[in-house]
């Protein structure tokens, strides 16, 4: 049991870097809505030096311009979720960058799922959930069950108490799909709650996935 490859792990490296110190290690940026930097090499102690090292510096990094902020009034805010594996002769350390930091419009958090997901997925991410498999609250089943009948019997969503939530959800996805019935309502529905998973996932990258979030991705790199 526990040799479950997560979509995380498949997920390539999309630039390769080299951090002075270390450049036996292989290191890069992952393909992945949140902010990994993976680090390869086929010395354990190696990686538990660069992982280290990396924890240190993130713990001490602020980026204005990123809203990258270390602390604020002395409470610290950058983390990582380091998580290793073995792949062939390799080992390999993917350190996810967190950031705690909270405003007003985000009081949970400003890289937690924001307030349009809270419908689906209101908790923090977990380990699971950043390697890629949704962890989702027990009250989807009954919920998803009301809303493909009230979706089937076109009935008004907004009436009722249990799903009333997920209306504007529901009026986004609902145009994509010409044809929906008793066969496919349950498939569209796993579909489209995995869609705001990976929203949900993005929310968490401290990094966007966009050509401003990769500048400042390199910035941190280049700090190192």
């Amino acid at each position: 049991g526990g040799n479950y490859e997560f979509a995380m792990a498949k997920a390539p490296m999309e630039q390769y870097y080299q951090i002075k110190g270390f450049e036996d290690i292989e290191v890069g940026i992952v393909r992945w809505p949140l902010s990994v930097i993976r680090v390869r090499s086929k010395e354990t102690s190696r990686l538990v030096e660069i992982g280290d090292y990396i924890l240190k510096k993130w713990r001490e990094y602020t980026d204005e311009e990123a809203f990258v902020y270390a602390y604020t009034n002395d409470e610290p805010h950058n983390t990582i979720t380091p998580i290793a594996r073995k792949k062939e002769e390799m080992f390999e350390l993917d350190l996810t960058l967190r950031n705690n930091i909270t405003t007003k419009e985000c009081p949970l958090g400003l890289y937690h799922p924001h307030n349009e997901l809270h419908h689906i997925k209101k908790e923090n991410i977990g380990l699971i959930e950043v390697m890629g498999l949704a962890v989702l609250p027990a009250r989807l089943k009954d919920e998803m069950q009301e809303l493909a009948n009230y979706i089937l019997d076109k009935k008004d969503i907004s009436q009722n108490d249990l799903i009333k939530k997920h209306v504007d959800w529901v009026e986004e996805f609902i145009p994509k799909y010409p044809e929906i019935n008793q066969d496919n309502i349950m498939e569209i529905l796993m579909k489209e709650i995995g869609i705001v998973f990976t929203k949900v996932l993005e929310d968490a990258g401290v990094f966007k996935c966009d050509e401003k979030g990769r500048l400042a991705f390199k910035r941190f790199i280049k700090s190192l």
